[in-house]
């Protein structure tokens, strides 16, 4: 049997899992790089289409607890926003994630959320939610990801920022849904958050060659 020497844990919603793609999802497409550069790489992927952070802390969270990983990321909250949950609420269920993965050592790397204002969804939601409280509940929920990452030294990937660039000039960021990202769109997000991946990758790696 073969050892891994990196145990790679994913926790999050469709973004993670890949709907909308024919490719997988961002989670598929970073460990996929992570194959290419080291041996000995295991995934568990434990995303869930339409999972909020509720859903995460109450499904997700203990089954990763149980797999010792030493990498983990983290992506949540799209449904959250459109699921009318607060800001506050958010945050709550978020630190409780922070703090239960942080409990198990892995590096613990998490995303904002992208600035869905913008896809094209949004147009067709505005009768009910407006564009600009859209991307105001967005400000919030990001604020809280900000607190959260520097209270328990998460490691913090930004979408929100090249969102605002890559979501209006890329018509094929998304799926035909408008909402789910389509394989180019995952393969930017893999992009954005590949150099705080593969810095813990190394670390590990570096680790390892340490003690062996």
């Amino acid at each position: 049997m073969s050892v891994l020497s990196l145990r790679y844990v994913a926790l999050g919603d469709s973004s993670g899992v890949g709907v909308g793609a024919r490719q997988g999802g961002y989670v598929e497409h970073l460990f996929q790089r992570l194959r290419r550069t080291r041996t000995g790489v295991g995934l568990l992927n434990l995303a869930v289409s339409g999972a909020t952070s509720a859903t995460v802390l109450s499904g997700q969270l203990p089954r990763a607890l149980r797999s010792s990983p030493h990498l983990v990321t983290l992506g949540v909250g799209i449904n959250d926003l459109w699921r009318g949950v607060t800001p506050e609420q958010f945050e709550s269920h978020f630190d409780s994630l922070a703090r239960g993965l942080v409990s198990t050592g892995a590096a613990v790397v998490v995303s904002n959320l992208p600035d869905m204002s913008l896809a094209p969804v949004a147009r067709l939601a505005a009768n009910f939610l407006p564009l600009p409280l859209i991307a105001q509940r967005i400000g919030h929920f990001n604020a809280a990801v900000e607190r959260v990452v520097a209270r328990h030294g998460l490691i913090g990937v930004d979408l929100h920022t090249p969102s605002r660039v890559e979501l209006p000039g890329s018509p094929d960021y998304f799926s035909a849904d408008g909402f789910h990202p389509s394989d180019t769109g995952y393969v930017r997000m893999a992009e954005h958050f590949w150099p705080a991946v593969q810095r813990v990758s190394e670390r590990i790696g570096e680790a390892t060659r340490a003690t062996g």
